[in-house]
């Protein structure tokens, strides 16, 4: 069973894709809940067009998605300088850049999850809350938040999942540099242009369906548990 021991190349590529999509789940979580809340809850002028935009990475190439994001937050894109310049965060060719990419790609199906959550709730639970003196950030605190939470860590999950599964969005925006870009879907790409590397492939393949499987497994076991302690109480 040598076959299924990773390099240390592998085990970097990995690790790196680990980091990627834990920080994409995270950092687009608290911007997925408010926008999960403004579709669901609010009335604007624009509704449709927000709704639209957060759903267009699902429509979109992935690689259209990546150019897009290459041409607005790259050294020479218009956020990518302010952010290079002034700040110093650069996000082209570099792991930062891939979490965005990821994060992008997720964001939909966070919201989605979020989202449907927020209408399921019995809004007469927050009404009785709102009578009994609670504002509007303690009633969403302490009765619209965990009623949602179920949903959440569906939202979350998916993100992580889709963010492990990225590969357009990411070769395109941020390219395919080992131990610095290089997540698993691109280090199974580049396997699969070489010769001899279906061995490697196939290794690291069985790595992303062992951590998928565990992500879903974990978010139905959580959600689970969640729902249960929410009936008793």
């Amino acid at each position: 069973m040598s076959w299924l021991q990773l390099s240390p190349e592998e085990w970097t590529a990995v690790r790196l894709s680990l980091k990627v999509a834990t920080w994409a789940m995270i950092v687009s979580l608290p911007i997925g809940i408010c926008v999960a809340l403004l579709l669901a809850r609010g009335k604007f002028w624009g509704k449709s067009l927000l709704n639209g935009i957060v759903h267009l990475p699902l429509i979109l190439p992935p690689v259209v998605t990546g150019y897009l994001l290459l041409i607005t937050f790259g050294r020479r894109g218009p956020i990518g300088a302010f952010l290079a310049d002034n700040f110093g965060i650069v996000f082209s060719f570099r792991w930062t850049g891939a979490a965005l990419a990821c994060g992008v790609m997720g964001f939909p199906l966070m919201v989605r999850a979020i989202w449907l959550s927020i209408e399921a709730v019995d809004r007469k639970l927050e009404a009785a809350a709102g009578t009994l003196g609670a504002n509007r950030a303690w009633v969403f605190f302490t009765v619209t938040l965990p009623l949602i939470m179920p949903g959440i860590i569906a939202g979350m999950i998916l993100s992580f999942a889709k963010a492990m599964g990225e590969f357009g969005a990411t070769i395109t925006f941020v390219s395919n540099i080992p131990g610095e870009t290089q997540t698993l879907p691109t280090a199974i790409y580049t396997f699969t242009q070489v010769p001899g590397g279906d061995i490697g492939a196939l290794r690291l393949t069985l790595v992303s369906i062992v951590i998928s499987m565990t992500a879903l497994i974990a978010s139905e076991t959580f959600s689970r548990r969640l729902g249960k302690r929410l009936d008793l109480q």
